[in-house]
């Protein structure tokens, strides 16, 4: 009988270590962490608190202080977005990026109501503009096609941060609006043709894949205006795609004072040597600040770049930290 309990207590022993570690979610030595939380869940199945992720959006409070964390399970959802200005401080996270797919059609020719085109503000699949918004591990898309633009994601709210999030469209896929918006890209993948990332808005982006389709000739269209110090600054990204070798400029000026600058990126053969593109406008070469540091791949040689490009010292781009290029607001400090 005393070997029998002995034998039972040391199997539960074993069990409880065994569930202790499942629930500390331990890997790689990490150190334990709390199980995450969330406040409202959505699947499109039904086992979740709303079906839709505008009906969650929706029931977060007015102006709340607190952080809302939406959880969205695996899925298509079909949905127009938006999330309003009085709708702040919510962070959206899908179970798996691959499969937590947000996703619509709508294009800046499409008639309206009045029977006119809705417009490229009007063809976004997903819309912020509350401050404060976070999204992880989520698929956003604009299934369009190559019908012109085609906003996958619009941002008009202040502090805006994805990490780990792929975007997709092909012309305009990632329309950086506001002037006083800043974001931050951890991570992303995004891909389009022509474009493909534009506006007036400061946005760093990093660890980033950004992929170029076949039929598109500019990256970005940055419309920074002449007193914001940054505009677009990608650091250690990787720029890859399938249009023809040479055919791709790192971007042209929408905003003749736009500001792009590349740090140690990988560039593909994709890339054209002369960098980038005046979108012929030639008194815009003045006013641009489009710049790169260490790039490397063999899209990265400076010997053929247009002349009124830069190449940063090592003291120029001491001056790009986060809380530069963001103004003070760092999302991954903890």
């Amino acid at each position: 009988m005393m070997e029998k309990m002995k034998l039972k207590r040391f199997c539960f022993s074993l069990l409880s270590i065994f569930l202790l570690s499942c629930s500390a979610g331990k890997s790689n030595g990490s150190v334990s962490k709390e199980p995450i939380k969330y406040d409202i869940v959505v699947d499109a199945k039904g086992s979740g608190n709303f079906l839709t992720v505008q009906e969650a959006i929706n029931s977060v409070p007015l102006l709340t202080q607190k952080e809302i964390r939406i959880y969205i399970k695996n899925g298509v959802y079909k949905e127009k977005i938006e999330v309003p200005k009085d709708k702040i401080n919510i962070t959206l996270i899908g179970e798996d990026k691959t499969k937590t797919i947000l996703t619509y059609d709508d294009f800046a020719s499409k008639k309206g109501a009045r029977g006119l085109g809705i417009g490229t503000a009007g063809s976004y699949s997903f819309a912020i503009t509350g401050d404060s918004f976070k999204a992880i591990n989520i698929t956003f898309e604009n299934s369009a096609g190559a019908v012109g633009q085609a906003v996958a994601v619009r941002i008009d709210g202040d502090k805006v941060f994805f990490e780990n999030c792929i975007f997709k469209g092909f012309q305009d896929t990632i329309y950086t609006r506001a002037d006083s918006s800043r974001q931050y890209y951890k991570n992303c993948y995004i891909e389009g043709a022509t474009d493909f990332i534009f506006g007036a808005s400061t946005v760093l982006f990093e660890g980033c894949e950004i992929f170029s389709k076949k039929g598109g000739y500019y990256i970005t269209a940055a419309s920074t205006t002449i007193n914001r110090p940054y505009g677009y600054v990608f650091m250690n990204c990787k720029l890859t795609g399938n249009a023809d070798k040479g055919t791709v400029y790192l971007g042209r000026p929408w905003r003749n004072d736009a500001k792009t600058v590349f740090i140690k990126c990988e560039m593909g053969e994709h890339i054209n040597p002369l960098g980038w593109h005046n979108w012929n406008k030639p008194e815009a070469e003045a006013a641009t600040f489009y710049a790169e540091y260490k790039s490397r791949g063999k899209g990265a040689s400076q010997s053929s770049r247009v002349k009124w490009s830069h190449t940063l010292t090592d003291a120029e781009v001491s001056d790009y930290t986060i809380e530069k290029i963001l103004n003070g607001w760092n999302p991954i400090q903890k």
